[in-house]
């Protein structure tokens, strides 16, 4: 990526941060921001082996969808993605899917990578790496750090051990030794460990398994049902999210017993 072009994208992710509610150095809840922003977000349990999220404009809405099947701090960064999809190439004609692939830069693709760094950016601008490391650890970078330094740097981000490793030697604060060093520090004692060593947020490791579904979306799960195109128990299991009832919306409903998709592949089909 040209120097010019990943300057254009810091300043794209800065103007997003500055709208965005911040911590001691993270956003505090991204999702929540997501939503200010105007964009219709849909937080969904696909399973472990499903996409990891996508975004898509569907009559001049912008859809962001993400599998709260993956840990939360996965997630977090996978809204990022999108959120930098929406910024940097959003359209009309083009949605867009994300797996692992993507989301953990192994895509050649120039819009995929273009988006994780306006994840990066977003989450762990270099000058607030620089103030953390700085102000929070001691003799730094006198000392190397520790997996229990990258643990707190999680916490304070919001993000995945990972994605800390990698962004701190994009930022030539650790070099590819230290790296593989620290990787294998985690691994030997558990990212889990590391947080709640250091008070930090256990959360961030786990899958939330999270259920949040705009309600405009019913607008599309009855048309879906009106159109034969998922059975009563679908509509049913997405109208409890509401607290809502057949009787609520039965003004609305046509009648028909056909049993096809269910709730799941529904979420999938919003990119057909």
């Amino acid at each position: 990526m040209r120097e010019l072009r990943k300057k254009q994208i810091r300043i794209k992710a800065n103007s997003v941060r500055e709208k965005c509610k911040v911590g001691r150095y993270g956003i505090i809840d991204l999702f929540k921001e997501c939503e200010r922003l105007g964009y219709n977000l849909i937080r969904y349990p696909l399973g472990d082996n499903a996409d990891l999220g996508f975004v898509l404009m569907k009559e001049n809405d912008i859809i962001i969808f993400t599998n709260t099947s993956s840990r939360l701090s996965r997630e977090i960064f996978t809204l990022a993605h999108e959120i930098g999809h929406v910024i940097l190439h959003m359209n009309k004609e083009e949605p867009f899917i994300d797996d692992n692939v993507t989301i953990s830069g192994g895509s050649t693709d120039e819009k995929e990578q273009e988006a994780n760094y306006f994840a990066a950016c977003l989450l762990m601008p270099e000058a607030d790496v620089e103030r953390f490391l700085d102000f929070e650890l001691d003799e730094f970078p006198k000392r190397n750090l520790s997996a229990m330094d990258i643990a707190r740097i999680m916490s304070e981000f919001n993000v995945s051990f990972d994605m800390a490793l990698n962004r701190l030697e994009n930022l030539e604060k650790i070099d590819a030794e230290e790296h593989l060093r620290l990787d294998n520090e985690k691994n030997q004692r558990r990212v889990g460990n590391l947080l709640r060593s250091v008070g930090g947020n256990a959360k961030l490791n786990e899958a939330a398994e999270y259920i949040d579904i705009p309600y405009e979306y019913m607008e599309y799960v009855i048309y879906n049902y009106n159109h034969n195109a998922i059975p009563q128990g679908t509509l049913e299991r997405a109208l409890e999210y509401f607290h809502l009832t057949m009787d609520d919306i039965s003004d609305r409903l046509s009648d028909f017993t056909e049993e096809q998709d269910d709730l799941d592949d529904l979420i999938g089909g919003l990119i057909d």
